[in-house]
């Protein structure tokens, strides 16, 4: 019954200017983060244990735009969003504009377990992961080459010196994860540095309960992935919850219905779900999503592009 999904951003490179070594990098940061979430599943672990494991897989990963490979905002600085949900309870931890923690999903459930809180931010996220005693790290933890050459295109774009406009790559990007587990529970996790350039102190979706992270037993978990902004606004995630839970509908229309609403924004959106059922859905309107998952045969698949999804694997 137990199922895993995860995704790492709508915003991907052209497939026209996608290496085969940084295709290869992605695809294998995708599948390995599945399988340390998948292993917290099969030793009995719950939903929640998997979604946090997945996404801190994928925080530690340059190819994503999360913890290492996180975007820059506009004064060059990193500022980090992370939330996670449990469906048993409706439970929810979240962290905004964190700046040194290294793993901002792990300080976001300890923000739902350890405090009185749901959303910390700014410096007082990052003072509450110091007394929790987790890992803690400098800025130029974050940073990698790729983002820095991002960071300097949108600085030339908003000079009127490009020559070509920017990619979704460029732009923005998120991970998350959504899971299923043997006992039925729901819960999901989103993490992002924001997008590229972005004003120092914005906050976009990620940590908002309800746009961009939402989880509810017997219903539907949701994470997304997109400019914050419109998702904010349409409570994308609590929205496809209550079509499911109040009017019946099903996960694969509600989740095409949420993306096609985001279009009709221009908003460039992609999302990952899991319902009760363990039917799941992984819509998006841009190039590609790296997106992934494990059925409940415990067959791993991944993909970056509409028409790449496949098997990679099969998990025992």
């Amino acid at each position: 019954m137990a199922c895993l999904v995860i995704h790492g951003g709508a915003g991907t490179m052209p497939r026209a200017s996608f290496s085969a070594q940084s295709y290869q990098q992605a695809r294998d940061g995708l599948r390995d983060a599945l399988r340390v979430g998948w292993a917290m599943l099969g030793k009995g672990g719950l939903a929640l244990d998997a979604v946090e494991a997945a996404v801190a897989a994928l925080e530690n990963h340059p190819s994503f735009n999360a913890g290492h490979g996180a975007v820059l905002n506009a004064a060059g600085d990193h500022e980090l969003d992370a939330a996670i949900m449990d469906g048993r309870d409706r439970r929810a931890g979240a962290i905004a504009s964190a700046r040194a923690i290294r793993n901002p999903v792990i300080a976001a459930r300890r923000v739902m377990e350890d405090s009185d809180c749901v959303l910390l931010s700014a410096s007082g996220a990052d003072a509450f992961a110091r007394e929790q005693g987790l890992d803690m790290v400098d800025q130029d933890y974050f940073t990698t080459e790729l983002r820095r050459q991002h960071w300097l295109r949108a600085k030339e774009e908003k000079a009127g010196l490009l020559t070509r406009a920017r990619s979704e790559a460029e732009k923005h990007g998120t991970v998350g994860a959504v899971a299923l587990d043997n006992l039925g529970n729901l819960a999901s996790a989103t993490s992002t540095g924001g997008y590229t350039y972005k004003r120092v102190g914005r906050v976009g979706d990620t940590p908002v309960i309800g746009a961009g992270t939402y989880a509810c037993n017997g219903v539907v978990a949701v994470s997304c992935t997109g400019l914050g902004e419109y998702f904010i606004r349409r409570g994308t995630a609590h929205d496809i919850a209550a079509r499911i839970r109040y009017r019946g509908d099903d996960l694969a229309s509600v989740a095409n219905a949420a993306i096609a609403e985001l279009t009709e924004d221009g908003c460039g959106a992609g999302l990952v779900a899991v319902d009760a059922a363990g039917n799941i859905a992984m819509p998006h309107n841009t190039e590609g999503m790296y997106r992934g998952a494990i059925a409940a045969d415990g067959t791993l698949s991944t993909g970056i592009y509409a028409d790449d999804f496949a098997v990679v694997e099969r998990l025992a």
